[in-house]
């Protein structure tokens, strides 16, 4: 066999391979053509996995696909869509063109609703008030000290300190001069909610208490808080039993406030008598006028 003149080796033949044939290859080498860009942003799942030799397959000289218009380039007033890419049929960019257009259209729809109704990042509306870490001290019951003379020598106080709820309680023993129990009970409460805002809450509970519980009286009280409610009920009707009771009811921006007597016959004597469910709520909306201008920092 002859060899060509200055060929020190017989060329070899071709070695077999596994790969696939595929169309004629020029003599020259040629550079490698990265990846097309693709509309579909995720990958194939039909793609074997990264570093399979069957790869995507790429067409040279295949002119890149127009990019989908950036919709956040710049401020878009009266945004119109923008025309879909030259040739683009496929459902993948579709799907992405349309996905930009709803972008735009929820921030539009959310930048308008933070503007209508102001959002909900609002500071709580707390009108300057603090809530006490003794609330037995902090309030202001003086109207009750003429009927009741003697001093709760140990009252019942809590407090709470949180992000979410700050709250001031007190309960206290009413006691007669000559008593030895208790003849009525006062609780005072004060809520500042830092979070949410108790207004529908409150307006729903208090405004609507006799239809939730049976024999209760509901009067709306004018020029306390924002909105303020007596719910009162007696039910001694001249017996030896029964009991009076009474809330003062009121919600000031975010603060809501609580005052309550209650007395029953069983625990007095015979020859005491509680007063009167009127001269009742006549002090607790002066007591509760007093508290809340003595906690409120103007």
């Amino acid at each position: 066999m002859h060899y060509l003149r200055g060929m020190s080796t017989p060329p070899q033949p071709p070695q077999p391979s596994d790969q696939p044939a595929g169309p004629p290859q020029p003599s020259a080498p040629q550079p490698a053509v990265p990846p097309q860009p693709t509309a579909y942003p995720y990958p194939n799942p039909q793609s074997p996995p990264a570093g399979a030799f069957y790869a995507q397959p790429t067409l040279v000289g295949r002119p890149a696909p127009a990019q989908p218009h950036n919709p956040y380039a710049a401020p878009q007033y009266g945004f119109v869509p923008p025309a879909p890419p030259a040739g683009g049929g496929g459902g993948a960019g579709r799907a992405v063109l349309w996905a930009a257009v709803g972008a735009v259209v929820a921030s539009a729809a959310w930048a308008a609703g933070v503007l209508l109704l102001g959002g909900q990042g609002d500071s709580a509306d707390l009108r300057g008030y603090t809530a006490p870490s003794n609330m037995c001290s902090s309030a202001d019951y003086g109207s009750f000290k003429d009927e009741y003379t003697q001093s709760d020598s140990s009252p019942t106080r809590t407090s709470l300190d949180d992000k979410a709820l700050e709250e001031s309680y007190c309960s206290l023993n009413l006691k007669k001069p000559g008593s030895s129990y208790a003849d009525a009970y006062l609780t005072i409460q004060l809520d500042l909610h830092k979070k949410t805002d108790p207004g529908p809450e409150f307006t729903a509970t208090w405004k609507n208490y006799g239809k939730s519980h049976t024999g209760y009286d509901v009067d709306t009280v004018e020029g306390i808080g924002d909105e303020a409610y007596l719910i009162s009920q007696d039910t001694t009707s001249g017996s030896s039993s029964g009991s009076r009771y009474a809330t003062l009811a009121v919600r000031d921006g975010w603060v809501t406030y609580l005052m309550t007597y209650s007395a029953y016959l069983s625990s007095y004597d015979q020859d005491k008598d509680p007063p009167a469910l009127t001269d009742v709520t006549d002090w607790l909306k002066t007591d509760s006028k007093a508290t809340l201008r003595q906690l409120r920092r103007d």
